[in-house]
């Protein structure tokens, strides 16, 4: 599946918009990573273990919204976002969303 951030596709001629996509998912801290972001948070640097999570998140996101758009029959997805919130405290949102297409490749 494509996936891109503009509205068209180089080398593509779109056939068909299907329609809003989205896949997201809600990951929370370790303890784990709270301790060291604690840590960072007085010494400064990287929180890798942070990093490493949200990663994962939007890794998730991102397959959530393929398959979304895979069961309506796109094989494209133009204009892809990725969207983040905290949700409470210790929990962070990751959406990503677009609009699902079909493609013809020239």
């Amino acid at each position: 599946m494509m996936i891109v951030t503009t509205d068209t596709i180089a080398g593509a001629e779109i056939t068909e918009v299907i329609g809003y996509v989205k896949g997201g998912t809600i990951q929370t801290k370790h303890i784990g990573r709270d301790i060291t972001a604690g840590l960072k948070g007085i010494v400064g640097g990287e929180i890798k273990g942070y990093n490493e999570m949200m990663d994962e998140a939007r890794k998730l996101a991102i397959h959530r919204m393929v398959e979304d758009a895979k069961k309506k029959g796109a094989n494209a997805i133009v204009g892809m976002r990725l969207q983040s919130s905290t949700v409470m405290g210790s929990a962070a949102e990751i959406i990503a969303y677009g609009t699902a297409v079909k493609i013809l490749e020239k």
